[in-house]
């Protein structure tokens, strides 16, 4: 039996784009930024792929998908391609995405060990608060933690997480933690900042800090703390400076309620 085929002269874009390996939206995206030649329309209007249009279509596809810009597909064909420095760019984004997978994995797989919300924080915070019952953490101490890793990053977040794992452990100091937040929500912007609630307050809490601080040396947990201030905290590369973020993080405080917790710094940076 004799097989003979005679091959198409011109192909439709749909039957370019399946050859390729690719769509027609592609194909016309190349059309747009000149880095293909749009061919002329046949009788139909439609638009007509010959042998020259598919060997330049297939190049572009194999330089794609190296991962190389298509600016710079289109300069490789120009013959103004420095390959030595998109190759060089080129590594270092591919080094960059490695980066972002490991961490992605990361963060899998804490999710996985740990579950949401506490996987979501970093390594550092989750692995000092995953031995804590279930239902212990709150969801304002994990929203405290996220705010505190994003302005000064996780080492910070695991040195806070600290005082989260006496209050969870410790119905007292929860219960008075309880009752001083409740104090300085009723600071609203009815109360002036020299009420002398606030000065008595800011006496409270700056109390309440201190047996903290007591209950996490008595737990030990500060040997952890000193600790991680010795690690480079490399998971969040952080993208302003603390100040700046700060800046950034709204927090609708009266005024009396501002000026207790700057009272509350002024007493625990004197003690």
């Amino acid at each position: 039996m004799h097989f003979s085929f005679t091959p198409p002269r011109q192909v439709k874009i749909g039957d370019a784009a399946a050859f390729a390996g690719t769509t027609p939206r592609a194909i016309r995206h190349y059309h747009q930024i000149g880095l293909l030649p749009e061919p002329e329309r046949g009788g139909d209007g439609r638009r007509r792929y010959g042998h020259d249009d598919m060997i330049r279509l297939l190049w572009i596809r194999r330089v794609a998908e190296t991962g190389i810009r298509l600016d710079d597909v289109r300069a490789a064909f120009d013959e103004t391609w420095d390959i030595e420095e998109n190759l060089g760019r080129l590594e270092e984004s591919l080094t960059a995405q490695e980066a972002d997978i490991r961490r992605q994995r990361l963060a899998v797989q804490r999710l996985r060990a740990v579950g949401s919300p506490l996987g979501l924080l970093s390594d550092l915070v989750s692995d000092r608060l995953r031995h804590l019952p279930p239902g212990s953490l709150r969801p304002s101490d994990l929203d405290a933690l996220m705010v505190t890793e994003r302005i000064f990053g996780g080492v910070a977040a695991a040195v806070q997480a600290s005082t989260f794992i006496v209050l969870a452990t410790d119905p007292e100091l929860r219960a008075e933690e309880d009752r001083l937040d409740a104090a300085e929500a009723a600071l609203d912007d009815g109360v002036e900042p020299d009420d002398p609630r606030v000065e008595e307050l800011a006496l409270r809490r700056h109390a309440h800090h201190q047996a903290l601080v007591r209950a996490i040396e008595a737990a030990g947990l500060d040997a952890a703390e000193e600790e991680l201030f010795d690690m480079d905290d490399e998971e969040h590369v952080r993208e302003m400076s603390a100040v700046t973020a700060l800046t950034k993080m709204p927090y609708d405080f009266s005024p009396a309620r501002m000026r207790c917790i700057e009272r509350t710094a002024q007493l625990l940076a004197e003690s």
